[in-house]
């Protein structure tokens, strides 16, 4: 009856804390900072991030971003217009719809199994190593040789 309890308490609590996610923005939009999105987009040319990116390609895109800044436009809105003129690979991280919404679910789907699973499988394990019967003696020392062995462990210490 305990076990049931705490599993089911455990069940409960990983799916409050997967089902919590991040809290919806209200705010209003704000201008976009240059080192917030070249930490969200990529290189084209050489696909490593924009921040560390030192080819010609990385400081077009580069200036074409401090361009849509300057327009005053948005994170969101920068990011669409970069994925216009260069397409869904500027992104560093891929979007959240289609195929791609996997790789945003699995991980949380597979850490609520792996809870549950050891959930399940501990008790289990510590109810059967506690049921085990212990090892058998072995069989009795000849007093001499229970003699030798006790002055060979006492010159060794």
């Amino acid at each position: 009856m305990r076990r049931g309890r705490l599993t089911t308490w455990l069940i409960a609590a990983t799916l409050v804390v997967a089902a919590a996610g991040p809290a919806p923005a209200t705010a209003a939009p704000t201008r976009a900072s240059f080192t917030e999105i070249e930490q969200d987009v990529m290189c084209i040319a050489c696909h490593e991030p924009l921040a560390v990116a030192q080819s010609p390609e990385a400081f077009s895109e580069r200036a074409y971003i401090r361009t849509l800044i300057a327009k005053g436009m948005t994170k969101q809105q920068i990011e669409k217009q970069l994925v216009v003129q260069y397409g869904p690979a500027i992104l560093a991280k891929p979007p959240a719809h289609g195929f791609n919404l996997l790789i945003y679910v699995l991980p949380p789907v597979l850490l609520i199994i792996a809870v549950v699973g050891l959930a399940i499988t501990i008790p289990k394990w510590r109810r059967r190593s506690r049921a085990a019967e212990p090892l058998p003696a072995g069989p009795e020392l000849d007093p001499d040789e229970a003699r030798r062995l006790d002055e060979d462990l006492a010159r060794h210490p």
